[in-house]
């Protein structure tokens, strides 16, 4: 027999290498706000230094502006948005605020279900690869390796790869989940669950509740009267 509470009975606690879901949402959150920042960073390089990611319509085949203004701050913004994002979970599963979490995850919703439609799009129109290819430029690597493979073979390599990168994101997507579930059980519930060995549950009282009804069952007896 054991004291356990009801959070625990529902979902596992442990995420990848066997750590708490709430350390590997830190974790997870860490790590995407130091690839946000990264990526902030080589934007704003990159607006400052507009020539150094520009190439010529030669370079590219035609007429075609790498990154203009325009995009640049689109990208910057989103960017910004992501840190902002992603602290907020880190922040959150630290000072378990289940709240803080939920942009994070419909983050991940958001981007599980574009590589899926990039699945889907790829298992329809197996021929885009190839035209997608074709459009990039001569000095990409390995470009003319790529054409030379089989197009059935390119497109069996690529759907696999999607399959194996939906498959982390999903996992990922369960322990967020659980962290959440773990947090928000955590701070809602008051009541704890007694488990016996033949997995019956019973509800205990709150402390003052049972206090007064063990106050109530002690009163003294009327006195006695003799005959």
């Amino acid at each position: 027999m054991k004291m356990v509470a009801p959070w625990t009975r529902f979902y596992s606690h442990s995420c990848c290498l066997c750590c708490h879901v709430r350390t590997g949402t830190i974790l997870l959150g860490v790590w995407y706000l130091i690839i946000n920042a990264v990526v902030l960073l080589i934007l704003l390089s990159a607006l400052a230094d507009p020539d150094q990611y520009h190439f010529s319509s030669s370079e590219l085949g035609g007429e075609f502006e790498f990154m203009d203004d325009a995009n640049m701050c689109i990208a910057i913004a989103i960017s910004l948005l992501m840190i902002l994002i992603c602290a907020m979970a880190t922040y959150g599963a630290y000072k378990q605020h289940a709240a803080w979490i939920i942009p994070f995850f419909c983050y991940q919703i958001f981007d599980f279900a574009l590589n899926t439609l990039v699945a889907i799009t790829v298992l329809v129109y197996p021929n885009s690869i190839q035209e997608y290819i074709r459009q990039l430029p001569p000095s990409f690597p390995y470009r003319d390796d790529i054409m030379s493979v089989n197009p059935t073979c390119l497109v069996l390599i690529i759907l696999l790869f999607i399959s194996i990168i939906l498959t982390f994101k999903g996992y990922l997507i369960s322990c967020v989940w659980s962290c959440y579930r773990y947090i928000n059980g955590r701070n809602s519930s008051d009541v704890l669950v007694y488990v016996t060995s033949n997995d019956t549950t019973v509800l205990l009282p709150p402390y003052d509740d049972a206090a007064a009804v063990a106050g109530t069952a002690k009163e003294p007896p009327p006195p006695y009267v003799s005959a």
